[in-house]
């Protein structure tokens, strides 16, 4: 499956997740007790190096898939440069076991992290000494960020992408990328939010994954910003004391840039 995908989009790159079992997320015959797999449990990396029999087949499918296009590799969950490290050392043991094999891998398959938990915004400068790429995981880094179960309606409210907190964290990840030259995207339901966009790029960033049906909307936004204005915008939500004044601030600055998008749908 990997190498058709590989195939069918090639020359462009395919970014493949490594499993991120647990949470809200969990598949059945799994040698783990669900209640170890919990939203702050043995999910996601820290699963798959706990069982090398569910891990190692899928890196060695998403090495063989390189072969037929530009493959990267993303690690969800990553709290700490050990788990990066470990995962760097396996990927290079099995490359060089399928070769042995006489199996075809590519001369480089990039291995990046994804930023869910602030602590690994925190570390942003050390991860990125080592990774080839950011991916920010909006969803969970607002999650944890803020102190609001996703899967609760009560502090849904709470969930705010636009609070200064969350903000900082991805600015604090994106200038470390910068530092270290590497690309930076976001993902999750803000990569989509058509307010939040202008912010993101004020940012910095300069990549989103989203639905593909986002993408024409999205679009329109992004070819309507200029990258003085976005950092104008991103810097009052930054300075913003409440999550809702950060809101407010890039609601106002997007209903000004962009008025017909602003008008409600009919």
């Amino acid at each position: 499956t990997y190498a058709a995908i590989a195939e069918a989009v090639a020359p462009a790159p395919i970014t493949l997740r490594t499993l991120d079992l647990g949470g809200d997320k969990v598949v059945s015959r799994l040698p783990v007790d669900e209640g170890v797999m919990g939203v702050r449990g043995l999910r996601a990396i820290r699963l798959c190096l706990e069982l090398p029999d569910l891990f190692h087949p899928q890196l060695r499918a998403m090495l063989r898939a390189s072969a037929h296009g530009p493959v990267r590799i993303k690690l969800p969950m990553v709290t700490d440069l050990s788990e990066l490290r470990r995962a760097r050392a396996l990927v290079d043991t099995l490359t060089t076991q399928l070769r042995a094999e006489g199996r075809a891998v590519a001369d480089r398959v990039p291995l990046g992290v994804m930023i869910e938990v602030p602590a690994s915004a925190l570390i942003a400068d050390a991860l990125a000494s080592e990774a080839d790429f950011f991916s920010v995981g909006t969803n969970d880094l607002i999650q944890f960020a803020l102190a609001a179960d996703r899967s609760n309606e009560h502090v849904r409210d709470l969930r705010n992408p636009f609070h200064p907190g969350v903000l900082r964290l991805i600015e604090q990840t994106v200038q470390a990328g910068r530092r270290s030259g590497i690309p930076v995207q976001v993902c999750g339901e803000m990569a989509s939010n058509l307010l939040a966009i202008p912010v993101l790029v004020g940012l910095g960033v300069r990549a989103l994954s989203m639905t593909a049906t986002s993408i024409p909307r999205v679009k329109d936004v992004v070819r309507g910003l200029s990258p003085d204005w976005a950092e104008q915008v991103a810097g009052a939500c930054l300075a913003s004391p409440t999550a809702d004044a950060s809101e407010a601030e890039a609601r106002e600055a997007f209903r000004r840039r962009y008025p017909e998008m602003a008008r409600p749908r009919p």
